[in-house]
């Protein structure tokens, strides 16, 4: 069964031509606004006034500044003002990270006790498929196996 998979789901549903819900929310009130204002106010005092108050609104509705809107942004400075800005960072001692590095060394580090002898062993272990074997490659498994 073929199955649709939305591609654009990041992208906001138009209302009104190319304006999406939030868009017409900041249209509408900006127009409410300039409404009530040129109805309260003189004239003069209206286009001195509602001009910063018309881009204000405009810049919410349309401008989206890293990709957000312009709300979220503010929000999002206001946010950075309030909360506390104090990190603390733990700095360990410069005695103890040596030596835990050295541990660490002598851990991973495997003493290879591999001589002539149980290299030949091996080799015919491999090339008879595990059928042969002698004790000698059996210790050198085990002690590998031990140290892990």
């Amino acid at each position: 069964m073929l199955i649709s998979v939305p591609q654009h789901i990041d992208v906001e549903d138009k209302i009104v031509g190319p304006l999406t819900a939030k868009q017409l929310g900041w249209v509408i009130a900006l127009g409410v606004i300039l409404l009530i204002m040129w109805n309260m106010t003189p004239k003069v005092v209206f286009f001195i006034i509602g001009f910063p108050i018309s881009i204000f609104f405009i810049a919410l509705a349309f401008y989206k500044p890293y990709g957000e809107p312009l709300g979220s942004f503010m929000i999002f400075g206001v946010m950075y003002f309030f909360r506390p800005k104090v990190y603390f960072w733990k700095r360990t001692p410069q005695k103890n990270v040596t030596e835990q590095k050295k541990q660490v060394a002598e851990n991973h580090l495997v003493q290879k006790q591999i001589t002539s002898e149980s290299l030949r062993d091996l080799a015919k272990l491999l090339d008879s498929e595990g059928m042969n074997h002698s004790e000698g490659i059996e210790k050198i498994l085990k002690q590998v196996s031990n140290k892990k």
